[in-house]
């Protein structure tokens, strides 16, 4: 017998502060998570769907040192980023905080210190790679070598190139991608988590108590539990997260995947603190019987949310275990897998940017390609045809059919229903059931499927219109013509209710359309949602065309970003052989460039009154009212000033590239600028350097930048 819940809890994984979303985040975690939430919400279930920015780890204090500014830095910027880019998409988290909230430090400490106290970790000591010149330990992220297999550039967990995983160990020549010295072993002490004494009820409960799960999630369970389990280290040495809360532990921090589910339950602290009489007790969520747990994750994901964070509860003791973890595969892009560190991504923010208003385009696009059990494709020749050729073609072919032929013959207002023929009475039957059929679906988490019957209400929508012909019956009868427009009419209201948890902007536009308030998904499959004299609103286009120059331009950013990998390759390939490599046909193109003559000659001690350093872009954006000028705020290295004052660690520049480069391109990356320039008033603003930028023979700017990356304040000389 099924058990009954009287909650739901749904977290979706936390996405690390060190960059933005992108679609393949979306795919895996994000838009199936909201689609099941804004469901089981339009049924009128209790569910709370917690996130949050996961702030701690490697992949944020390298992004630091990138940017010559604090972890906090890093993370204060893209958590905002994150939880901007999220709300302007739809994902409708009832919480989402962040690891570095007191709360959540609170709590993880807590946890981890009733472990410690109840004997449940043991304490080992191991060999780690050490930086001598930093004097720190390096985890395998901070550890950079040549690949033992392709002999490419690759971290100490895997190799972006072969996509095979490594152990640091394995790499050729180590070394770290801080200071870039060589890496020595050395002896280091951590708690470790004794997985393999859970072996046995893990077996039992996954393997035994849920064959249910996805093939993808148990399969990967069963191997990870085939394998035998071993211990896994619950700390680090770094210096940047939740400190262990246990004497002789200076130095060392929770493991970040130990830290971050947490982060789960502290969210939901947070939440029902701020609201008690909405939301009880955390305790409600995370720790009664009655309550179901649903993660949503990355396939990546699934050995933390399956094995260790249910082992971590169940050692800890009161919680309840997840019920379901329906994990996604990886969704591809263009062929290629997406790599944050080649900027081979579709951001979302750049996606709100280049398609205003197109969330549920995405939104769409995504759910029907959606890995839900083997890697799938992204490319935008599918997306364009997604929209053109069923969002616009079929969705809203039909919908502005219906709305226009209503308010061509009978002004806005809906015509009552007459006497219904066998056809009519066909129609009707095909869309009577996909609330059940789109329940079912939804309920065992196969959200492409259930995205396509709600499609599938269009097409019958489109066939009824189509068969039907109300321009030529008008003229012989007009009274039929009014069945025909009132079923087409609720078939349209019926649209608006199934698309809510996966298109929520179009249907609540549609809604408007149609001046109702949301009709309510108990009454899904109805053929009297709209009555009789109902006036409606002006009808609008509910999506439109994308154009060939739209989605080109997407296929050239994407080539430019494929070149400059191609040239950082070749650069690494080229140091590794110990020689400069130079394509001939780039040879070639520079003998026939006509470049500016010489300027007179200038004097050793006149160059060296020139202070050019090497920056890190912390932000970049457009000035406003002006066309060609970009405020850069540069990470310098807390240069002292000419005048003897203390930097500040960021300094503000104004350049005049707006017109070559987009500003958001620009962030991250480490550029040469003049330093000991006095300050410039421009556009009401003041400039405390300058940009150094080559001039191409077409007039094109290209900002310059160091070959390697250095560290920021470093001069140029």
């Amino acid at each position: 017998m099924e058990k009954k819940f009287k909650r739901t809890t749904v977290t979706s994984a936390l996405p690390y502060a060190n960059g933005g979303v992108h679609i393949g985040h979306l795919a895996g975690v994000y838009v199936p998570a909201d689609i099941y939430v804004r469901y089981l919400r339009l049924k009128g279930e209790d569910v709370m769907f917690i996130g949050g920015s996961d702030e701690h780890g490697v992949p944020v204090t390298q992004r630091a040192r990138k940017e010559g500014i604090t972890p906090q830095q890093v993370v204060d910027r893209y958590h905002k980023m994150i939880k901007d880019s999220f709300e302007e998409f739809g994902i409708s988290f009832d919480v989402y905080s962040r690891t570095t909230s007191a709360t959540h430090h609170q709590f993880a400490s807590d946890f981890f210190r009733k472990l410690y106290d109840d004997g449940k970790l043991i304490e080992r000591t191991t060999k780690q790679f050490y930086d001598e010149a930093t004097g720190t330990f390096k985890t395998d992220r901070d550890i950079v070598g040549e690949c033992p297999y392709c002999h490419n550039e690759a971290n100490g967990d895997q190799c972006e190139k072969c996509g095979r995983d490594l152990d640091p160990t394995e790499l050729i020549n180590p070394r770290s991608k801080e200071s870039g010295a060589q890496l020595v072993l050395r002896d280091t002490t951590n708690w470790f988590l004794p997985l393999n004494e859970y072996e046995g009820w893990l077996k039992q409960w996954i393997l035994e108590g849920h064959k249910e799960w996805r093939s993808n999630v148990y399969g990967q369970c069963k191997s990870w539990l085939d394998m035998e389990l071993q211990p896994r280290a619950m700390t680090r040495d770094l210096d940047w997260g939740i400190p262990v809360p246990v004497e002789g532990a200076e130095g060392k921090v929770l493991y970040v995947w130990f830290d971050a589910p947490i982060g789960y339950i502290s969210n939901t602290k947070e939440l029902c603190e701020s609201n008690p009489q909405r939301w009880g007790t955390w305790q409600q969520w995370w720790q009664q019987e009655d309550t179901r747990l649903v993660h949503f994750i990355g396939k990546d994901n699934i050995v933390f949310h399956c094995i260790i964070f249910p082992v971590m509860m169940k050692a800890h003791g009161g919680y309840i275990m997840p019920d379901n973890v329906p994990a996604n595969e990886f969704l591809n892009l263009e062929g290629d897998k997406i790599s944050t560190s080649r900027n081979w991504a579709v951001w979302l923010h750049e996606y709100l940017r280049d398609f205003p208003g197109k969330q549920d385009v995405l939104r769409y696009a995504l759910t029907a390609s959606a890995p839900e059990t083997k890697d799938n494709d992204f490319t935008w020749a599918e997306f364009q045809a997604r929209n053109n050729n069923e969002l616009v073609a079929v969705y809203g072919n039909f919908v502005n059919r219906a709305l226009q032929l209503t308010q061509k013959y009978y002004e806005g207002v809906v015509p009552a229903c007459g006497e219904l023929t066998d056809y009519d009475r066909e129609t009707i039957a095909e869309f009577k059931d996909v609330k059940q059929k789109v329940e079912n679906l939804l309920d065992n988490f196969k959200f492409r499927d259930a995205q396509k019957e709600a499609m599938n209400l269009a097409r019958i929508g489109n066939k009824y219109i189509a068969d039907c012909e109300p321009w030529k019956v008008i003229k012989t009868d007009p009274e039929r013509v009014k069945t025909i427009i009132n079923i087409s009419l609720q078939l349209t209201a019926n649209l608006a209710i199934a698309f809510e948890p996966f298109l929520p902007f179009s249907s609540k536009k549609l809604y408007q359309m149609l001046n109702v308030e949301p009709l309510g998904w108990e009454n899904l499959g109805s053929t009297e949602l709209l009555k009789a004299g109902h006036q409606l609103a002006k009808p609008e286009l509910l999506f439109e065309k994308i154009e060939d120059e739209a989605i080109q331009a997407q296929m050239d950013r994407l080539e430019r970003i494929k070149k400059e990998n191609a040239q950082s390759s070749e650069s690494y390939q080229a140091g590794l052989n110990g020689q400069v490599v130079k394509g001939e046909d780039e040879v070639n193109e520079a003998a026939n460039v006509k470049v500016e003559p010489v300027k007179p000659e200038v004097t050793f001690d006149d160059f060296e009154k020139l202070d050019i350093r090497v920056g890190t872009v912390v932000s970049c954006e457009k000035v406003k009212k002006s066309n060609k000028l970009l405020k850069f705020e540069i990470a310098d290295g807390e240069l002292t000033s000419p005048s003897g004052e203390d930097g500040k660690g960021l300094r503000t520049i104004l350049s005049g590239i707006a017109q070559h480069y987009q500003p958001e391109d620009l962030v991250g990356k480490q550029v040469c600028f003049i330093a000991n320039f006095p300050p410039r008033k421009m556009m009401g603003l003041e400039s405390q350097g300058m940009i150094l930028s080559a001039v191409d023979a077409d007039g094109s700017l290209s900002v310059i930048t160091p070959q390697r990356e250095v560290k920021p304040g470093s001069q140029v000389g």
